[in-house]
């Protein structure tokens, strides 16, 4: 009961209910434990049961709690101990049940072992160990083989020697992780000659004093000798040595460096501990002599050293004459690095040397446990010269437990070898190479993203809208976010619209000619301006005329700002502008978002997933970044390259470092690491930490350097001359002709008079001022400061307001542009001009005109100007920026920190990461650079973006802060619009006729989603044709690709072969000539192993088997029971025989008879044969039955034949005989699995029959393997894309998917492709194991029937995918108007065919049944109503034997087939006939065109034009691109007409 509980939890093993395992382990030891205490073992069988149930509940370490340890290392030494009493009085012949039950006792103690580290249960496990191997030696002979026991974590090995056969005695398990001992020869004084010695050893692979510590590393061995008592013979204070080698289990990289004498001879060592041996073994590539000088912090020389030595040794063997050990005393006991000088010795004259020399250094300490004191000591051991990165040498002059530690030093790089290192560069180019082309793909880069920057550049701008009212003085700022989706971006142009609670804006054109708006995750800015503040914004209306090449527009959101208050409005719109997406609309009203909405998670986790990936992500902003920002691309790459370069050269400095093997591996699931991973892992990063730090801070944050305007005279100019042409332009009168010469400054004093001038005179006609028709027939700019604001009002709002307001607003800001000029040469002073008078003559000029308005204008307008006036947009808007330079950043200077950061750690991380790869060697290098790219990549592309993620998720769930500036705002240009000479005045006014400034009626976006709702079925269906053809030749690929055309003249040959002297009529005598013949001569030909064609490998022996009847399975006639007294009915499932006889078919008798199990009297079931039911001509029979296999040879199977033949094995109630063997062809890569059939209808009469199926278990490794693989890939990239289409149509449609014949067509198609998956899947597990079993039985019938049935399957689900998938090219072909009309006639003639076809079905069968009645017992084409109704149907197709009829009867015969053929044919299948006939008429009258014709013709139009071929096309047919006509200044008016557009 133990062992079944405990073989379900380990079979269930994992993370579920662990605790709930935990807990029922640890009560099943308990339960053991008190049944042990009241019933103790006392036999080995009772022993072995309980130490077996021990070892199954134990078997999952992770499951044994503390305590659960603790009770089983008692049981443990109970079972021991009682197993040790036992053996005492057994007999020597029983020592075989000692050894079984004492081996589940050490599996138990290795899963014990390697699930705890505490004393008192490693103590337990130790008596026991040492208890089993006292019952093992109970009876031990002397001499004899020794007694292995090895179960995992534990090697036990006992033996019992002579005193003259321990000398020089090699103990050891054969067994590569197991420790080994060679004694020497033992003083005299240790063993007397008369008495025997007992050799105990054991090895751990785990220490079993962890509990300790002291850095056990290796494998842990103990050897004891004792004596027959049991007591222990003391070895120790030897003269000769005991070697002990111990293996390293887990082997890291080998520390090796490769030394060029030609060029460089020395080597940094770096010793970590006081205590190690450190051992350099040499492996010179010539046979030279050099000496080896070690140096501590320092390079040695002939005079100054800390140990020295010439290599090779002498009178040392070969393996150890290159090979220098250095103890802790050889070097002082110093730690940290040594310097290693390699000096060939060579001829007096020679000065070059052209040879090399591998060191490897390992450092390793040898340790024996002292039971004393209970700690690990080195007292008595020393490390020897054979120790290798594998294995530790041990030379100890005492026997106990042992244990190594192994210390590789990390990985050094000698900078004063720079020169000599890269002389090695031919040999080892491979991370010189690397790096190299890591610098030059950073220049191509840099090209790239500076010219990307440069870009970027012209795209960082507020566009101020060129349709703003020049008088609307209130800011907006529009920042519109275009989304990151395929086609995202818009051709279109767009117009908005501000609704608020004081009232709503007019439309405006979101257009800068000067850059492209609204591209694929686009962030535009536009400054719009109104007349008055509209309030609290409540709404924002978008619409666009759906123009250009891609018109549709995906609009993830847009922030307004008030910077007249600094108050922002969020609009989340996240919604498609287009015709044929979506809600299919080209105008959208957004609501403001609330808090609740800026803070719902999904909002917060895509903002912040975005601005990571755009801005944070180092790697991925290269490609993305945010225009905005001012972390540059350039900058981006140039840190990203540093961050390349330091990273790799964190990982090659602990590339190699081997991980402890003793140490405790943390389990996760299927994830295992060690504490010496994480530390290597946080240390990395530790180091990574700051440089990234350091790197990204001074370019990521620094703020850009501010560029100070200068004020120069020449700038007043500008600007009085701005306001010149402003009122001049306004009154419609043009300046006077004002010539400046070249190197001559313009009179400053003339320009003040000429705007007195136009004050007066606008003083004197003040009604004209600014009139109706001088608006409409040209737009005016007036220049605030220096922004041009242009008034371009298409709703008229300047008509509604009077005169007197227009010339207050106009003297308004006349008044405030002659305050700017007065604080211009207030800034100015005297000192700035020629002549201080012509200064103070303007100040008087700019105060007298601000005094004059002061006067005329109202003072409420005045005191608001001067005390409240709002700043100018620039002014706003750098302020605000100012005021967030404050408040974080560094100053942009650091700009030039970080790039001096970046060159330097780039220079000295290029620089030691090759002198690494130098060092290192070439494979090792390429091993190295391997790891680092698969490294790299992974934490691009997967750790990273996870990373990102899980902020983004930390962000919206927890702290849920609305970030309001994404990548910052850029800076408000002086120059906006009039970046040139001020003389260059842009004059434009709005247009009220364009159409853009109108959202597109209903009527319109109707028109142009029909025509795009037909371009998209004409894409659609040219897709869906390309996917078709596509997956149509995949499909033939996989299909063709499955069947092997060899296949058929293989089973062609077979069955020829086998069917020689058969008959439609054989006896059993007849069936056994057969046999001895054609099936013996064909099964083993000339060559050994193939049958007679000399090609076919025969799997395995051939078998036969037979299927009987019981015997009186029918009923006698009463009359006929004196003459026949037995009978057997036909073959059937009910009375087929399925007992056990003897020889002859004699009854078995009693209960004691034994019955061979690979007897040919015994039934086997088709189970136990790994058999199929199998169809022969007669019946379906079973694959069970009584089996013989034929021997190997040709001698053995005739002798099996003879027997079967003297011993009736046929008889008359044999109904089948089979033989079925497996042949493998090489030259054709087939199997070909036989099947050969003799049965009988009980008539006595034997037919032959051969089933053959041929199956390819082995891929052949060319060409076309790898095409048809690659085609079986595509193929379910199909079936994946089809299950996506089709999972969309059902969410569409939902139940009423299901109602569509293609529908289901497709979803049968579907699934009968992953039903061949796993077919094929199947077959692939089912032949390996098949063949596995022959390798392993190859003197055994060897079946492959599930195998070739699996294969069967797949074929007909193959077949049958092609007949589905060409039946869908019925679907295409209904595009075909022909194809169409006859799929409407069949529907249209379904009643009238139905009825026809329920007429036909009732006389085809009457026909057939009677033809069965009348002729089946006589003629073999009616023998059965199967073939019966064939025959009827061949006679409709004109395809009969009219002879075998009218022979029979003539009379019956004539007039069976005339009725057939004159009511069957003549009348009621020309009246099938007809009735389509006439609804093929009808359907050509009333036939309506389908759409699917018009998208044709469309499709046939667009690949006309695609191939510049002309096409016709019918009236009224055509596809408009369906945009809303656009017109621009200047321009003819475009109208839309139902039809077309055209021009008036």
């Amino acid at each position: 009961m133990f062992t079944s509980v405990s073989d379900m939890l380990n079979s269930k093993a994992g993370q579920d209910e662990e605790g709930a395992r935990l807990k029922l382990r640890e009560q099943m030891l308990n339960k053991l434990t008190t049944v042990l205490l009241d019933i103790p073992s006392n036999t080995t069988q009772e022993v072995q049961v309980t130490a077996t149930a021990v070892a199954g509940i134990t078997q999952i370490s992770d499951e044994l709690s503390p305590a659960a340890q603790e009770e089983a290392a008692t049981l443990l030494v109970n079972l021991s101990s009682s197993l040790n009493t036992i053996s005492v009085n057994q007999l020597s012949k029983d020592r075989e049940e000692v050894m079984q039950a004492a081996t589940p006792i050490v599996e138990a103690a290795s899963n014990i072992l390697n699930a705890s580290s505490n004393k008192k249960v490693s103590d337990s496990l130790l008596t026991g160990i040492k208890n089993i191997q006292s019952a093992l030696l109970h009876h031990k002979k002397l001499n004899g083989l020794p007694d292995i026991i090895d179960s995992g974590q534990i090697s036990v090995y006992v033996n019992r020697i002579s005193p003259e056969d321990i000398q020089m005695q090699h103990i050891n398990i054969q067994k590569n992780s197991s420790s080994r001992f060679s004694l020497p020869s033992l003083p005299a004084g240790i063993i007397f000659p008369e008495e025997t010695v007992d050799v105990r050893m054991m090895s751990f692979e785990k220490n079993p004093y962890a509990w300790k510590g002291g850095n056990i590393t290796g494998t842990v061995g103990s050897l004891s000798l004792t004596r027959a008592d049991g007591s222990v013979i003391p070895v120790e204070n030897l003269a000769k040595e005991i070697e002990i080698l111990l293996p390293r289990l887990d082997v890291g990289q080998e520390n090796s460096t490769v030394l060029d004498l030609a060029n460089f001879s020395t080597l940094i060592i770096d010793v970590p501990s006081p205590d190690v041996t450190l051992v350099l073994k040499m492996e010179p590539s010539e046979d030279i002599s050099f000496m080896l000088f070690l140096g501590y912090k320092d390079y040695p020389n002939d005079e100054s050293y800390v140990a020295k030595t010439k290599i090779p040794f002498e009178n040392v063997n070969e393996e150890t004459k290159f090979t220098w050990v250095l103890s802790p005393r050889d070097r002082t006991g110093a730690v940290g690095a040594h310097y290693l000088v390699v000096k060939p010795i060579v001829e007096p004259g020679v000065r070059f040397i052209n040879a090399t020399v591998t060191v490897i250094s390992i450092a390793a300490q040898c340790k024996y446990w002292n039971e004393t004191v209970s700690s690990w000591s080195e007292e008595g051991c020393r490390v020897g010269p054979l120790t290798t990165p594998l294995v530790t040498q041990c030379l100890c002059n005492h026997l106990t437990f042992f244990g190594s530690s192994f210390f590789v030093m990390p990985n050094l790089v000698d900078v004063s070898r720079t020169a000599e290192l890269f002389s090695t560069f031919t040999n080892n180019p491979v991370v010189v190479c690397f790096v190299g082309a890591i610098f030059a793909a950073y220049l191509l880069v840099v090209v790239w993203a500076r010219r990307k920057d440069i870009q970027d550049a012209a795209k960082v701008k507020i566009t101020v809208l060129v349709d703003n009212d020049p008088l609307a003085e209130y800011r907006y700022m529009l920042t519109i976010s275009t989304g990151h989706r395929h086609g995202a971006a818009t051709s279109s142009q767009v117009t908005v619209t501000l609704l608020g609670t004081e009232g709503e804006s007019e439309p405006h054109h979101l257009t800068d000619p000067k850059k492209p708006v609204f591209e694929r995750g686009g962030v535009d800015m536009f400054l719009l301006t109104t007349h008055f503040s509209l309030g609290d914004l409540q709404s924002i209306r978008l619409w666009h005329d759906n123009s250009g090449e891609h018109p549709a527009w995906y609009v993830n959101k847009v922030v307004v700002q008030d910077l007249e208050t600094g108050q922002k409005w969020h609009f989340l719109c996240n919604s498609w502008l287009a015709v044929d997406v979506a809600e299919c609309t080209l105008d959208k009203v957004f609501p403001v978002a609330t808090e609740m909405d800026l803070k719902r998670f999904s909002n917060l986790f895509f903002m912040k997933t975005a601005k990571d990936f755009q801005d944070g992500h180092i790697w991925f902003s290269v490609i993305n970044r945010p225009p905005c920002s001012t972390f540059t691309r350039v900058q981006r790459v140039s840190c990203c390259f540093s961050l390349l370069l330091c990273t790799m050269l964190t990982s090659i400095m602990f590339w190699g470092i081997p991980t402890d093997p003793s140490e405790q591996t943390m389990d996760l699931g299927h994830i295992e690491f060690t504490w010496q991973q994480v530390m290597i892992g946080i240390q990395s990063s530790i180091i990574m930490f700051p440089i990234n730090l350091l790197i990204v801070s001074p370019s990521q944050t620094s703020s850009p350097q501010k560029e100070m305007k200068d004020i120069t005279p020449d700038t007043v100019i500008k600007d009085i001359k701005r306001i010149a042409q402003s009122l001049a332009k306004a009154m419609k009168s043009p300046l006077p002709h004002l010539e400046f010469h070249p190197g001559h400054q313009a009179d400053i004093n003339t320009l003040l008079s000429l705007v007195e001038d136009i004050i007066r005179l606008q003083n004197g006609a003040a009604g004209d001022f600014y009139t109706d028709s001088s608006k409409r027939d040209r737009a005016m700019i007036l220049s605030l400061g220096a922004v041009n604001l242009q008034e371009n009002s298409m709703w008229g709002s300047l008509e509604k307001t009077s005169d007197e307001v227009q010339k207050n607003s106009y003297g308004i800001y006349l008044y405030r542009q002659l305050r700017h000029v007065e604080k211009e040469l207030g800034l100015l002073g005297p000192s700035s001009f020629p002549n201080s008078d012509c200064y103070m003559k303007a100040m008087q000029q700019v105060q007298g005109m601000r005094s004059y308005l002061e006067f005329h204008l109202p003072s409420s307008s005045l005191d608001g100007d001067l005390y409240n006036r709002s700043p100018s947009p620039e002014e706003s808007i750098n302020g605000s920026a100012n005021k967030k330079r404050c408040q974080g950043g560094l100053p942009w200077w650091f700009v030039f920190v970080g790039w001096i950061l970046v060159i330097a750690t780039s220079a000295v991380s290029g620089y030691f990461t090759m002198m690494y790869g130098l060092t290192y060697g070439k494979e090792r290098s390429i091993s190295w650079l391997i790891s680092m790219v698969v490294s790299f990549f992974e934490s691009l592309f997967i750790t990273q973006p996870l990373k990102v993620l899980g902020f983004a998720t930390f962000f919206a769930l927890v702290l849920k802060k609305v970030d309001e500036e994404e990548f910052g705002e850029p800076q408000i240009d002086d120059n906006f619009t009039h970046q040139d000479d001020s003389d260059v005045v842009q004059v434009a006014r709005r247009n009220s006729t364009c159409s853009f400034y109108r959202p597109p009626p209903p009527t319109d976006i109707e028109r142009m989603r029909g025509n795009r709702m037909k371009a998209q079925k004409v894409f659609a269906l040219i897709r869906e044709i390309l996917v078709y053809v596509g997956f149509m030749w995949m499909l033939l690929l996989v299909a063709y690709g499955q069947r092997d055309p060899n296949a058929f003249y293989l089973t062609q040959h077979i069955q020829q072969s086998f069917s020689k002297g058969t008959s439609d009529t054989m006896s059993i005598q007849d069936v056994f000539n057969w046999a001895n013949t054609t099936l013996l001569s064909s099964l083993f030909g000339e060559h050994p192993g193939f049958i007679t064609d000399g090609n076919s490998k025969l799997v395995g022996n051939a078998r036969l088997r037979q299927v009987r009847v019981q015997k009186n399975s029918c009923q006698v006639a009463r009359s006929m029971q004196h003459s026949v007294p037995d009978c057997h009915t036909l073959y059937s499932w009910e009375m087929e025989d399925i007992g056990s006889y003897g020889p002859r078919w004699s009854q078995s008798v009693g209960e004691n008879t034994s019955v061979n199990l690979q007897s040919p009297w015994k039934y086997k079931s088709q189970s136990k044969l790994r058999a199929y039911p199998i169809w022969g001509g007669v019946r379906l029979y079973r694959g069970g039955g009584f089996v013989m296999d034929l021997g190997p040879d040709l001698q053995n199977s005739t002798r099996i034949l003879q027997y079967l033949y003297d011993t009736t094995w046929f008889d008359a109630f044999t109904q089948a005989i089979f033989v079925d063997f497996t042949v493998y062809n090489v030259n054709v890569n087939l199997f070909c699995i036989v099947t050969l059939m003799l049965e009988t209808t009980a008539i006595g009469a034997f037919q032959f029959r051969s089933e053959l199926q041929s199956v390819r278990l082995y891929q052949s490794t060319g060409g076309f393997h790898i095409f048809v693989m690659a085609s079986e890939v595509i193929y379910f990239l199909f079936i994946i894309y089809y299950m996506f289409v089709q999972i969309k149509l059902i969410k569409r449609q939902k139940w009423a998917y299901f109602k569509s014949k293609w529908n289901l067509l497709e979803l049968a198609i579907i699934i009968l492709s992953w039903s061949a998956l796993s077919v094929f899947i199947k077959r692939t597990l089912l032949g390996k194991r098949d063949i596995s079993y022959y390798q392993n039985n190859k003197d055994q019938y060897a079946s492959f029937h599930e195998t070739a049935q699996a294969d069967a399957v797949l074929g007909y689900l193959i077949a049958f995918l092609v007949l589905l998938a060409t039946v869908k090219l019925w679907h295409l072909l209904r595009l075909n108007p022909k194809l169409h009309m006859i799929t409407a006639t069949l529907q249209r003639a379904w009643t009238d065919i139905s009825g026809f076809l329920v007429v036909m079905t009732i006389m085809f069968l009457a026909y057939s049944i009677s033809s069965n009645l009348m002729y089946g017992w006589k003629l073999y084409s009616y023998r059965t109503l199967l073939d019966a109704a064939q025959t009827i149907v061949s006679l409709q197709l004109g395809i009969f034997n009219y002879e075998e009829v009218l022979n029979y009867n003539p009379v019956l015969g004539s007039f069976f087939i005339g009725s057939c053929i004159v009511f069957m044919t003549f009348v009621v299948l020309n009246l099938f006939i007809s009735v389509i006939l006439v609804a093929f008429s009808q359907e050509q009258i009333h036939h309506k065109p389908s759409e699917e014709e018009e998208t044709v013709d469309l499709m046939l139009m667009k690949l006309c034009s695609l191939f510049g071929l002309k096409c016709k096309k019918q009236e009224g047919d055509g596809l408009t691109q369906g945009k809303v006509p656009s017109s621009a200044p200047n321009s003819k008016l475009a109208t839309v007409s139902s039809g077309n557009l055209s021009e008036e």
